[in-house]
């Protein structure tokens, strides 16, 4: 019997990754929600990569994957592989390790691999052999790690949105029973909960906001190592800009790069603890003279145990100050003791004199 044949049909009459608007339109939309629960880097983190663990033990294959696709990249979040010997050598019919498959990058472009096919289609993605089907035969993924057989289960958060997959790949071919099929849709369904904390975290997160559109200092949390905007109060935006959400920090704002304050995020968002930039002086729109601002950027979170996926930035004016006022300290060690509080999965207690 022909391996995967009972594959063929579906994926000979329908190619899913043709450019449509549609297609176009649904990377958009997964690209949008994965920045909303940050997850929009290929930054390792560990729930995924023990996700990837189970997945490989659980099939007894070299190489697994949690995949995230958004419009023009895959990200491994979890990963997955073995460390190659220098004596392994690929055996005639394909078994073993054929390459140093702990050298994997975490992030390929989408025309790599089978996973986005399993995204566009919807469903389960099972090859046996991978060279029964020409047009995967030559795919970059066979060709540079060597792989003969994978098995692709579309990754669907709390509202149903395919986000990417949960994929394990092997150097020889394998029949994919039913067994290994419904166990790796219960082990990708196990996430579901991360998903729903993610977002009970962000409800939290909306809540803090609606305090921070009042606040008398500018307030902006951005997004991974680019700094893509999340959130600015109306303080933020009189004084250095209004600019569209998730624009890259550096263009969008020109007079925060010219002075520093890109710097001091990326110290606290590399290194994970808060950074200051002291004193600098701007022009700002809402002012016609120069003013002197110090800024407090602090690393946060989107769940517990994840790596730093933000840094909020409060901005206090210090204009003809020789040092911070005491309320301008309490007010922005308060917000730092908050996001804290979320990142690692508790309560945040309210500001003083106010509710959330």
């Amino acid at each position: 019997m022909n391996r995967g044949v009972r594959f063929s049909a579906f994926i000979d009459l329908m190619d899913p990754l043709t450019t449509t608007d549609q297609a176009r339109l649904e990377g958009e939309q997964r690209r949008l929600r994965l920045q909303i629960l940050g997850l929009n880097n290929s930054e390792a983190e560990a729930t995924f990569d023990r996700v990837a663990r189970l997945a490989a033990s659980f099939t007894q294959t070299p190489l697994a994957m949690v995949n995230f696709i958004n419009d023009e990249r895959q990200m491994f979040r979890g990963m997955y592989v073995p460390t190659a010997s220098p004596d392994d050598k690929a055996d005639p019919d394909g078994g073993g390790i054929v390459f140093d498959l702990s050298s994997v990058a975490r992030e390929v472009p989408n025309d790599y691999g089978f996973c986005p096919h399993v995204v566009a289609q919807g469903s389960q993605l099972a090859l046996d052999d991978v060279f029964d089907y020409p047009r995967f035969k030559g795919n970059p993924l066979v060709n540079d790690m060597g792989v003969r057989s994978y098995l692709g289960t579309p990754l669907r958060d709390n509202t149903g949105m395919i986000l990417g997959t949960v994929c394990v790949a092997d150097t020889k071919p394998r029949v994919w029973d039913r067994k290994i099929r419904e166990g790796m849709q219960e082990l990708t369904e196990t996430l579901l909960a991360d998903f729903k904390l993610r977002d009970s975290l962000l409800a939290q997160q909306q809540e803090l906001f609606a305090v921070f559109d009042g606040a008398p200092f500018p307030i902006m949390l951005t997004e991974g190592p680019n700094h893509l905007l999340r959130y600015a109060n109306g303080k933020q935006g009189a004084a250095f800009g209004m600019v569209p959400q998730f624009s890259p920090g550096r263009m969008a704002l020109p007079g925060l790069e010219s002075i520093g304050v890109f710097n001091a995020m990326d110290e606290a968002f590399h290194t994970g603890r808060a950074a200051t930039l002291p004193r600098a002086q701007i022009s700002t729109y809402d002012v016609p003279q120069p003013q002197e601002f110090s800024f407090l950027c602090t690393p946060v979170r989107t769940s517990p145990g994840a790596p730093i996926s933000g840094v909020l930035t409060v901005a206090m004016n210090i204009t003809g100050q020789a040092l911070i006022g005491a309320e301008q300290q309490a007010f922005a060690a308060n917000v730092q003791e908050r996001f804290e509080r979320l990142g690692s999965g508790g309560v945040a207690a309210a500001f003083p004199g106010q509710r959330v």
